[in-house]
């Protein structure tokens, strides 16, 4: 079993979190939040209200990114399961509005559900599936680690690519359309400045809540387990099970994200579901530093923004797009959340006498 997947990464020890107040801790987080609240207004002053539609798209895929960095950047477990867990969030919500405006119950006898277009029902029935998908196979993978780690990931990803590929009962490849009206207590969904507003308050929830977990207890035994699993065994600590809880956590989060993107587009098809999907997520988190919980929200932003302005450039988009990733990898090796860090030690070094 390997000791660390990700040797390179300066990860923060369990004293250098406990230096730092926990609340202070947040600011960057609610930082980012702030400025993502303002996109709305600023879209609706500059008469260009796609814009929303854009950051409502980076706020999604900054959620999936933040679940993914838990156990990527926090417990140095390289998946690429993640696509197949958000597609699992997006296919709950819109089977179960395909039931309901079919009036045809869901599922076997005797155990018949109804469907239903209520959020409020159908999201956190999609963040329990995808969860609970992620627990059965975390029993399985976090047994392993490294490149073990990382294929068995990719064939539990593939292996739900092509069941839904399949299945022919909910548009198969094609996807499925969610025809229904869909509604979350009272909310207006179809309205993308509600919409919006509603994914930035659950990705400010699940980065806070990722802040406090990772300097919890727990997050201390995770992180101490990327670094050195054997240690965290020789001190009576049963690693796996740190590992399982925050596989199935990641799981949850990322099947949450899904359920938003089937909403947003009033869509869900196998093609978010493609193992490329859950590398773009690995690069997202890199890009934007794996140490930090904010780190996925900042990778997202720059992700998906390099991706819309290049490619209306040129159909070849994706070469100096990989040329930009391959740089940000080699000279911030902190992620794009580490570039001030950066440039205020610089300033310091030449203060000096």
């Amino acid at each position: 079993m390997a000791d660390t997947a990700l040797p390179a990464i300066d990860r923060p020890g369990p004293r250098q979190v406990l230096r730092a107040g926990p609340w202070l801790k947040l600011w960057p987080v609610l930082l980012v939040l702030l400025a993502l609240a303002t996109v709305p207004v600023v879209a609706t002053a500059a008469g260009e209200p796609f814009l929303i539609r854009v950051f409502t798209r980076i706020v999604i895929f900054a959620l999936a990114a933040a679940g993914l960095n838990l156990v990527l950047g926090f417990g140095g477990l390289v998946s690429l399961a993640h696509a197949s867990l958000f597609g699992i969030g997006g296919y709950v919500v819109a089977i179960l509005a395909q039931h309901e405006a079919e009036a045809e119950p869901f599922g076997f006898a005797p155990l018949l559900l109804s469907g239903t277009s209520d959020l409020m029902i159908s999201v956190p029935l999609a963040v329990l599936a995808s969860g609970l998908v992620a627990a059965a196979m975390g029993i399985v993978a976090i047994r392993t680690g490294g490149a073990y780690f990382i294929m068995i990931t990719l064939a539990f990803n593939q292996m739900l690519y092509y069941f839904f590929v399949a299945l022919q009962r909910y548009g198969g490849e094609d996807g499925l359309q969610i025809l229904g009206s869909l509604h979350l207590a009272g909310l207006d969904v179809a309205n993308r400045v509600h919409f919006y507003y509603a994914c930035l308050v659950l990705l400010g929830l699940v980065l806070v809540a990722t802040q406090r977990l990772v300097d919890s207890r727990f997050g201390m035994v995770l992180r101490a387990t990327a670094q050195n699993e054997r240690r965290v065994v020789a001190v009576g600590l049963a690693p796996l099970s740190y590992k399982l809880v925050a596989f199935a956590l990641s799981g949850a989060i990322a099947g949450l994200a899904g359920a938003l993107m089937a909403v947003g587009q009033q869509f869900i098809s196998p093609v978010d579901m493609a193992w490329i999907r859950s590398g773009d997520l690995v690069v997202i988190c890199v890009m934007g530093g794996l140490t930090v919980v904010v780190g996925p929200v900042i990778g997202a932003a720059v992700f998906l923004m390099l991706e819309l302005v290049l490619s209306s450039y040129t159909s070849h988009w994706h070469l100096p797009f990989g040329i930009i990733v391959i740089g940000l990898a080699v000279v911030l090796r902190g992620g794009l959340a580490d570039l001030p860090r950066r440039i205020a030690g610089k300033f310091g070094r030449g203060e000096r006498p």
